[in-house]
């Protein structure tokens, strides 16, 4: 069965798990990439809106950096929209940032109508998981599963520790797997792709208690789908 217990034997307690002590704190490997995950709260009443005017414009912010994917909240969020952008570093972001600053294009046709129609606005900052890498779905469309376990202080790199083969350890609907960096802490975060959002409920209610809870804080999933400018999808 694929569900949280594969999930969870996949981040088991390992006998090697001391080799990855530096995930506990979020220590990021010299020159790997970071990614930002970004969470928009939008006004109920202008959601269709937002994202109208997202779809016509993103192409201003993508000539700036990488998009990974950017999905809309259906489960576990209202009215939300949640999307990962990737840099080299810090120095990296903040040239774009730079950059996104001076763009009147940008400010006049996005940012100036965009942010009326926001809330609220978070982000976190991620690196990938030593033994993973962002793949693609089977096919465009499906549910995809953003989840976040956060663990005791300093267990992060105990409950992620990787088991057997890395690629896919039994879970063929893992897509990555990040652990913070900055934001909260002791924390891993997951993608996971389905057929939809009952074939998740299916093999997640047959899912049998998983090692390694006893490592856990929290846990908490959203089930989203892909916009149709998401590269991911």
């Amino acid at each position: 069965m694929i569900g949280f217990s594969r999930l969870s034997a996949r981040f088991r307690l390992s006998p090697h798990a001391h080799l990855w002590a530096g995930l506990s704190t979020g220590a990021r490997e010299e020159g790997g990439a970071l990614y930002e995950f970004r969470t928009y709260q939008i006004r109920p009443d202008r959601s269709s809106a937002f994202l109208e005017l997202t779809n016509e414009k993103i192409h201003l912010r993508t000539a700036h950096s990488e998009l990974i994917g950017y999905w809309s909240v259906e489960y576990g969020a209202l009215n939300q929209v949640f999307h990962i952008w990737k840099y080299d570093s810090f120095g990296h972001r903040a040239a774009v940032r730079a950059a996104l600053a001076q763009d009147e294009r940008w400010i006049a046709e996005y940012i100036r109508l965009a942010l009326p129609m926001l809330t609220c606005q978070s982000n976190h900052v991620a690196a990938l998981l030593p033994w993973s890498r962002i793949g693609a779905p089977p096919r465009h469309g499906g549910a995809f599963e953003w989840a976040s376990f956060r663990t005791l202080p300093g267990a992060a790199a105990l409950w992620a520790a990787p088991r057997g083969d890395s690629a896919t350890c039994g879970d063929a609907r893992l897509l990555a797997a990040f652990r913070s960096d900055i934001g909260h802490l002791d924390t891993v975060y997951t993608l996971r792709w389905f057929e939809s959002a009952d074939e998740r409920r299916r093999l997640e209610s047959h899912a049998a208690v998983a090692p390694g809870l006893g490592l856990l804080r929290s846990r908490k999933t959203k089930v989203m789908f892909p916009c149709s400018f998401s590269p991911l999808k």
